[in-house]
């Protein structure tokens, strides 16, 4: 089988590796050359996914079997043509269009689904975000509606202030999240703060013929909007992952399709919000590149994808994972500390091969493993003190 993969990062390249494995063809796809994904892939193109015309001349150009989305700013409506051409859009264009886009798939899960969500509104300008915040209350997340890995993302936490620094830090909120957002939608989503006492990231696997699969439980922490690590199994009451099961398998069995899908929740006193959903890997998944399950979350969504039956899904070992970050900027970036790191016992790396590196750019990951009696918490923390170990200029 032929595959297009928009977008080629660091989940793009672990996706072309499983594909690699069981013979695909890929062709990755990315709006800079030598990105993670095109080092693997058999070709690559370079192009603006956002230009519809520049996206049907190499979906012409290629004719794949199927078209495999990694990230959100692409001219996702084209999907339903491509469809309608018999290509397989993964999961499907529906799918892709709902979730590359925060305001379809929240109304899909909050008002279609009734699905529990944070209280939430939309703005189109500063002024229309100062009312929105007014309306959902203060402490409140903004976020691009389209945006990936924390970007754009703040927190209004405090009405302390005065009106006058109040509307300065709504103003700076929507600047920055104008700046962060991916595509050309200039449009942001207000949340009231959710009191969660921990936050879950379930992979649900719809199968074509085969029922819907979930992944154990992954916990995370974030910073700047971005995952630092991840962790599996995360610890959830039964009661909580039921009703988590079954809010993700509503919201995908609506969107269609089969693959793999990140659906995010808060765990609160009062029950499972639905918080986000991906129709694709996720980066906290990046824990199962550890070992934890007898497939990763890349060899899954492949499997989904090619109608390929999975019998089962098996929690091996706890694991978890932590981020290596970039310190400055670099066209040429260099890593110190992997020989230490290499020493460490039960544990593993990926330099994921970026070209350039920027502060706080995600350059990398640390894989710590041991047995499930292990407490998480040691093994996490194993995960953060090697991360640390390596450094990127």
């Amino acid at each position: 089988m032929k595959i297009l993969l928009l977008g080629s990062g660091e989940l793009g390249k672990e996706f072309v590796i499983a594909a690699q494995r069981i013979g695909q063809t890929i062709i990755a796809v990315d709006s800079y050359e030598n990105a993670p994904a095109m080092q693997v892939a058999h070709n690559f193109e370079v192009i603006d996914m956002l230009n519809g015309t520049e996206l049907d001349r190499i979906v012409a150009k290629h004719k794949p079997d199927f078209i495999v989305p990694e990230i959100e700013a692409i001219r996702t409506e084209r999907f339903y043509n491509y469809e309608k051409q018999g290509i397989t859009v993964v999961p499907s264009a529906k799918a892709a269009n709902f979730t590359m886009n925060r305001k379809a798939i929240r109304d899909l899960a909050a008002k279609e689904l009734g699905l529990k969500t944070a209280n939430y509104r939309y703005a189109t300008s500063a002024l229309e975000l100062q009312k929105a915040v007014a309306e959902v209350g203060i402490p409140c997340v903004i976020k691009p509606l389209m945006s990936s890995s924390g970007k754009g993302q703040s927190t209004i936490k405090s009405q302390d202030d005065s009106s006058t620094s109040l509307t300065a830090s709504i103003e700076k909120a929507w600047n920055y999240a104008v700046e962060g957002s991916r595509g050309d939608v200039v449009e942001v989503i207000v949340e009231a703060f959710v009191n969660f006492n921990s936050e879950i990231t379930l992979l649900t696997v719809v199968q074509n013929n085969n029922p819907t699969l979930f992944c154990a439980p992954i916990g995370h922490r974030q910073e700047r909007g971005d995952y630092q690590e991840s962790w599996q199994p995360a610890r959830v009451s039964e009661k909580d992952i039921q009703e988590a099961q079954e809010m993700a398998k509503k919201v995908t069995n609506a969107l269609g399709g089969a693959g793999l899908f990140g659906v995010e929740f808060f765990l609160t006193d009062e029950g499972v919000y639905f918080s986000e959903l991906s129709p694709r890997p996720h980066d906290t998944g990046m824990v199962t590149l550890a070992g934890t399950q007898n497939f990763n979350e890349f060899e899954l969504h492949l499997r989904a994808i090619l109608s390929l039956p999975i019998a089962e899904i098996t929690l091996e070992k706890a694991g978890a994972s932590a981020v290596i970050l970039a310190s400055e900027n670099s066209t040429n970036p260099t890593y110190s500390g992997i020989y230490d790191v290499a020493a460490v016992p039960k544990t593993d790396f990926r330099i994921f091969g970026k070209p350039s590196s920027r502060p706080y750019r995600r350059m990398g990951v640390v894989l710590t493993h041991d047995t499930l009696e292990t407490s998480i918490e040691e093994i996490v923390e194993r995960a953060k003190k090697t991360a640390k170990l390596i450094t990127v200029k």
